[in-house]
C-alpha cells in the first residue's frame, strides 16, 4: 500500500487517542530543540520551527515506515554553520535543496544500504562528537554583550544562570521516577518557565535572542546567483548534509526496526527526505533529518502509525501561528539545561566500558572521529575519514593472510596452493611466494581456497606469468573463480594468462 494511503487504512486498527496524545507529546519535545539548534546556527529560530513542521509532516506521509520522526536535528545544521557564516541564510536555503536533491538520488538508485559500510568505532566516535558539540555549545548562553563585546556572566545574572539550568536538569533527570506519561523535558521546561514568569526572575529569554512569532512557511526561492561559482560553494555543504542525514536516518529506521519487529523500507526513507528537504529549501527552513530522540518519545508513548507524525507536526505550525506570545517567554536556561541532557544522552558512555577489549586500530579510528566532529563541526567528513582508514586497516590485515603451500608432484610439475584474497594490497606478498629461477618448467598456481578480487590481482597474474614465460617455464592457473576467468575475459586484450580446467 502506498504510504500515504497506510494513514486511511481502516483494515488496520489504529488507537486515535494514543497517536494523538503521542504527537502532541513529541511536538512540545521537539520544538525547544529545533529552537536551540536553530539558536546555534546562527538561523532566525523561525527556520528552525518551520524545519520541524516541514520535514514532521512531509516524511509522516512520505517516509520509509510509520513511528519514525524527522525535524531540524542538530547533526545536519551543525554542517552547515560554516556556510551561514561565510555566505549567509540565503546559500544555506540553497545548500538544503540540493542536498535534499541528492538524497531523492540515493533513493531512486537504491543505495542507502551503504550504510551498512559504517563500522561500529565510527559511530562512536561520530556521535561522541556530536554529542560534545551540542553540549559545549551551549556555553554561549552563559556569554552577553557589554559595550559591544561579549563577555561571560557574572554576579547574580550567572547565578541565576546557573540555578536554573540545575533545576531544569534535575527535573528532566528525577521526574521520570514520579511519572512517564509525560517527557521529563517538557515539564522541566514549563517549570522553569513558571518559576521565571511568576517570581519575575531577570534572566534571558528566548525573545532575547529572536522573535518565533509568524506565519505559515513563506514560499522563498533562494536569492544566489545561478552560476557554476555558486553551486562550488554550496555542493561540499549539500553533499555533506546529504549524507550526515541519511546516516542518521536509515541507522534510526533500523533502530524503530528493532524495536516494532517490523521492517522499513529505507529507499523510500531517503527519498522522503529529499523531498522535504528541498521543501525546506524553498519555504525557509533550516532542513533535518530523523531524529533518535523525538522518535524514541514516540515509540515510547504507544504510537505506531503515521498519524502521530502528522499531529506532531501540526502541532508546532498552530504554534508559530498562534503560540509565539508564549514560546518567547521560556527563559534559555530551561532550553540549555534540555540540550545538556539530550548532549549526555547522546554520548556513548558504553564505548569507555568497551575500550580495553577494543583493537587498539578501532580506539585509534573512534578517537579521531570524535576529535575530528568536534574541531571541524563536519559529521560527514569526520564518518568517511573514519570509514577509509577502517577500510585501510581490514585491507592490510587481510593483505597478511595471503600464503603458499607449495609441493612438487611426481610428473616435475610444482603445485603452489593459495590460501587468502588477491588484492591491490596482498599483491607485493603474493609475488613473494615464487622461486622463479628455482621452480622447474611447469608451475601450476591453485587458487581453490582463494580468490583474485580485483584489478591489481589480476595484473599480478598477469606479471608472474610474464616473469616465467622469460624463463622459458609455463604457469598454470586452476580453479579460478567464476568472476575471476570474467574479469580475465573482459581483459584477455592486454592480459596473458593461462588458465586450465580442474580435471586436467
Amino acid at each position: 500500500m502506498k504510504p500515504y494511503l497506510q494513514l486511511f487504512d481502516f483494515s488496520k486498527k489504529i488507537d486515535y487517542k494514543t497517536e494523538i496524545l503521542a504527537g502532541l507529546t513529541v511536538a512540545m519535545t521537539m520544538i525547544p530543540e529545533s529552537l536551540s539548534f536553530a539558536i546555534l546556527a546562527g538561523f532566525p529560530p523561525l527556520t528552525g520551527l518551520y524545519a520541524a513542521f516541514i520535514m514532521g509532516l512531509v516524511t509522516a506521509v512520505l517516509g520509509g515506515r510509520p513511528g519514525l520522526v524527522s525535524g531540524g536535528a542538530g547533526a545536519t545544521v551543525i554542517v552547515l554553520i560554516a556556510l551561514m557564516k561565510s555566505n549567509g541564510i540565503e546559500y544555506v536555503f540553497a545548500a538544503v535543496a540540493l542536498a535534499g536533491l541528492i538524497q531523492i538520488i540515493v533513493g531512486l538508485f537504491k543505495l542507502g544500504k551503504f550504510v551498512r559500510l559504517v563500522p561500529q568505532p565510527v559511530m562512536f566516535g561520530f556521535v561522541n562528537g556530536l554529542a560534545v558539540i551540542i553540549f559545549m555549545s551551549q556555553m554561549e548562553q552563559f556569554k552577553t554583550v557589554v559595550n559591544g563585546d561579549v563577555t561571560w556572566l557574572s554576579g547574580a545574572a550567572l547565578y541565576t544562570m546557573l540555578f536554573l539550568v540545575a533545576l531544569t536538569i534535575s527535573i528532566v533527570v528525577f521526574f521520570p521516577k514520579l511519572s512517564k506519561a509525560i517527557p521529563s523535558s517538557l515539564v522541566a521546561i514549563i517549570v522553569v518557565f513558571l518559576v521565571v514568569f511568576i517570581t519575575g526572575i531577570d534572566t534571558k529569554l528566548v525573545k532575547n535572542i529572536a522573535s518565533v512569532s509568524g506565519g505559515f512557511p513563506p514560499f522563498h526561492i533562494p536569492q544566489i546567483p545561478l552560476n557554476l561559482e555558486t553551486l562550488k560553494i554550496i555542493f561540499p555543504y549539500g553533499l555533506i548534509m546529504a549524507g550526515v542525514g541519511l546516516t542518521e536516518g536509515l541507522l534510526t529506521l533500523n533502530l524503530v526496526d528493532e524495536i516494532t519487529d517490523t521492517k522499513g523500507n529505507g529507499n523510500r526513507e531517503s527519498i522522503a527526505q529529499g523531498i522535504a528537504n528541498i521543501t525546506n529549501g524553498f519555504f525557509t527552513g533550516m532542513g533535518g533529518c530523523p531524529m533518535i530522540a523525538q522518535t524514541l518519545v514516540n515509540l515510547s508513548a504507544g504510537a505506531r502509525a503515521r498519524l502521530s507524525g502528522i499531529v506532531a507536526a501540526l502541532t508546532i505550525l498552530i504554534i508559530i501561528l498562534v503560540g509565539a506570545p508564549v514560546i518567547e517567554r521560556v527563559p534559555m536556561a530551561a532550553l540549555v539545561g534540555v540540550m545538556m541532557m539530550v548532549a549526555i544522552g547522546t554520548f556513548e558512555w558504553m564505548s569507555f566500558r568497551v575500550i580495553n577489549k577494543m583493537p587498539r586500530q578501532d580506539i585509534f579510528i573512534g578517537i579521531l572521529v570524535a576529535i575530528i566532529t568536534v574541531w571541524l563541526h563536519n559529521l560527514a567528513l569526520a564518518v568517511l575519514v573514519g570509514v577509509i582508514i577502517s577500510a585501510l586497516v581490514f585491507a592490510w590485515e587481510s593483505a597478511k593472510r595471503i600464503r603458499a603451500k607449495k609441493y612438487t608432484t611426481a610428473d616435475g610439475a610444482k603445485y603452489y596452493e593459495i590460501y587468502g584474497p588477491l588484492f591491490f594490497a596482498s599483491v607485493t606478498a603474493f609475488n613473494e611466494k615464487f622461486d622463479i629461477a628455482g621452480d622447474p618448467d611447469i608451475v601450476i598456481v591453485d587458487f581453490k581456497d582463494s580468490r583474485v578480487y580485483d584489478m591489481s590481482g589480476i595484473d599480478a597474474l598477469h606479471k608472474i606469468t610474464d616473469r616465467y614465460y622469460a624463463q622459458h617455464k609455463k604457469l598454470y592457473l586452476k580453479n579460478l573463480s567464476a568472476d575471476c576467468k570474467r574479469l580475465l575475459k573482459n581483459a584477455d586484450k592486454i592480459i596473458q594468462v593461462n588458465v586450465i580446467d580442474d580435471n586436467i
